[in-house]
This record gives C-alpha cells, structure tokens and sequence, in this order.
C-alpha cells in the first residue's frame, strides 16, 4: 500500500530539540502530526514516505508568535501611516509557524471582525492561526458585543487586549479591566480556551499597577494576565521581574532594543530568579513603531519585523552562551502553555508537525507548517494567495 496521500515524511538524523535535546533521531510525520521518535525508523517499510536526511541539523519546535497586527496598526500620524496587512511568507521565514492576531491603537479603522477574516486566511494558507479580541481601548471593540461571547463562541478568539499604562490607552477605570480580565476569564471556561487578557504595556510612571489592582479586585488568576513590550523602560522591567516571581507570565518584545533589548532582558530575568517558563517572546511585527518626544507629540514612525525573533535566539545561544533548548523555550513551549495549546511548542508523538530546522549557528535553512514545507534553503516556497 502508497501511503503517500497520508503526507508522510520521515527526517533521518536531526539533531533533536522539542525543546529538550534529545540528541540524534529520526522523526516521523503523517497527515500533518508527529507519529513516532525514536534512534532510528526504518523507511524502506513505509511505501510512499518522503525521506529527509537532516545529517545531523538541528530540527525544534516552529516558533508562536503571539502578539503580531495581521491586518495592520499604526495611525498614529494620520491615514497614510497605518501599516499593511502581514504576508504568509514573512511568517514563514521568520519561523513562525503559529501566530496570534490583535488589534493596537487604532480600534476605529480595524475592527476585530477584520482581524478574524485575516486569521482565518492564514489558516487556509498553511500556518496556525488565532486572535484577541478588543484593542487599545474599553469598552472592548467585540464581534459579538462582549469579550466573553466573542471567547465562548468564536474558535479563533482565544482572549482580549487592552492598553495601560500608556498615554494611548483610554484611561480605563480597574473595575472596567477588572471586567475585562473577567469576562476574558469565564469566555475560556466556556469555550474550552485559554482566556486570557494580554495588556500592552506603556512606559507611564503607573508600570504594573493596574495589573496589581486587578488581582486585589476580581479573583483572575495571574497566570491569565500578560503585560507585554516589558522591556522598553527600566522601572516597568524591574516591576515585571517581580510580576512574574509572583507567578505571572511576562512578554518580551523582540523588535525593542532600547533601553534593553530581548536577548539581555531574558538573560537578566534568569539572573534575578525568575523562572524560565514564566517567560514568553514576541516580535509585535508589523506594528508600528512611533516616537514621541516628552510632551507626546510624535517624532518618527517605523514598522516592525519578525527577523528580530531568529535574531534574539541567536544572540542567547552565541553571545550569551545560554543553552539551545532554554533559549527555544520562550518561543515554543512556554508560549503555548500560556495559550493553553498543547498540540503546539513541543515535538512529541500526537502534536502538530511544525518544524523548524536550523544550522548551527543558529541560522533559518527550513520550515514545515503542520507537515507541509513552506521554506527551503531559507526563503518561502510557499506564498500567500496574493503574494
């Protein structure tokens, strides 16, 4: 019997990462999902099997990148500076085989319906894809006309977003987050989902304090709320140091390098005992990047990338001599904890074959999205439908 119309592919040989490693092995894939590991897998007993001799690369979890505009943000400077929708195959070469869908400042020309036509799309193309529901602002932009009906009831919507501590945030009240993150909370209870409430964080003098409210006034666990960009100010890092010693998960911003860029600020909270797996990594890609000087008028404006994601692996793993599997984990396994995905961040008999192999320096030679290839020799062989 050709079992070729099962989608199998065997890897002979990858030096094994799920994020653990685990050394030479072979890897077997069918219908998209990962069917066994082991030393070694006989392929001349499975008729109609792709075979792919890694000789000894690096092959890991595909990376989830889970704050990313699909259909654009910006605005802050008018019409003309809201940035473009994603393209698949700008995804695709950064590693990202799983992305989360938000919205940002602009709640008034994006709407979350929008938004779940882009994810959905990205799914067809080939990749994983969800989305938060909201934006910058409360009350919530909904599909549905509430946060939990939009997570109870929508498969794609996984959680909502709001802004704090910023001045571009609608200066919510802590009953109305608290609300939020409640709401967000029973919607995941309901719809079997993560629930969760993901807060872009601003660099006002107020840092974590809405968060600390929110926990004194509604019984949200910690572990659902996700301050992100934790890194673009000193006094909002050390507050997220100890959000995340007391439980909580902190989001580092690869595409922000100053004042502490990504590689360093996972190093220094592993320094200051936070735990690894308290730690995700996201890009914010294609979202725009605007400066604005002390009286808050904007000075510049720029659009960020995904590359920073590779970038900030290979400065851990080369400059800062931390170990592959620790630096894969804030990419893969920790973030689809937090996303309460099992099938992804990991590589294991019944999971999803997103894959992604690497040279030794740490360099993007591959990508297989649910067992489909959608990279070689570092560039997309894969596009989207109007790439």
């Amino acid at each position: 019997m050709d079992f070729s119309e099962y989608g199998l592919t065997l890897f002979k040989q990858a030096q094994l990462y799920v994020p653990e490693n685990l050394g030479r092995q072979d890897l077997l894939v069918a219908g998209g999902k990962i069917v066994a590991i082991a030393p070694h897998i006989e392929a001349t007993v499975i008729p109609g099997c792709e075979v792919i001799d890694l000789n000894g690369a690096i092959l890991c979890p595909g990376f989830i990148d889970q704050h990313v505009h699909l259909i654009g943000g910006g605005g802050e400077a008018g019409p003309h500076t809201r940035t473009p929708e994603v393209r698949l195959s700008r995804l695709v070469e950064a590693g990202v085989t799983s992305v989360v869908g938000l919205l940002g400042t602009d709640g008034i020309t994006r709407h979350p319906e929008s938004l779940l036509a882009k994810t959905r799309a990205l799914e067809a193309e080939g990749i994983s894809a969800w989305m938060l529901t909201g934006a910058y602002s409360l009350p919530s932009p909904t599909i549905t006309g509430s946060v939990d009906r939009d997570v109870a009831l929508i498969d794609k919507v996984i959680g909502v977003k709001c802004a704090i501590s910023d001045h571009r945030s609608s200066a919510p009240a802590i009953e109305q987050l608290a609300q939020m993150a409640a709401q967000a909370r029973v919607g995941g209870l309901l719809g079997a989902k993560a629930g969760i409430s993901v807060f872009h964080m601003g660099n006002s003098p107020r840092e974590l304090e809405p968060l600390r409210e929110i926990l004194r006034h509604a019984d949200v666990p910690i572990g659902k709320l996700l301050p992100t960009h934790v890194n673009r100010a000193e006094p909002l890092f050390i507050a997220a140091l100890q959000f995340a010693r007391d439980g909580g998960f902190i989001d580092i911003t690869s595409s922000i390098e100053a004042p502490i860029d990504p590689a360093t600020a996972i190093m220094r909270a592993l320094q200051a005992d936070v735990p690894l797996a308290q730690i995700t990594l996201s890009s914010d890609g294609n979202g725009s990047q605007p400066k604005f000087d002390d009286r808050g008028n904007l000075t510049g404006i720029g659009v960020a990338g995904f590359e920073s994601l590779l970038e900030t692996l290979r400065k851990l793993v080369v400059q800062h001599k931390l170990p592959l599997e620790q630096a894969l984990s804030p990419l893969t396994r920790n973030v689809a904890t937090f996303l309460d995905l099992p099938q992804k961040g990991r590589l294991a008999p019944g999971g999803d074959a997103d894959l992604l192999m690497l040279d030794d320096q740490m360099r993007l030679r591959a990508v297989w999205a649910k067992g489909k290839q959608m990279v070689r020799d570092g560039k997309a062989c894969v596009r989207g439908t109007f790439e």
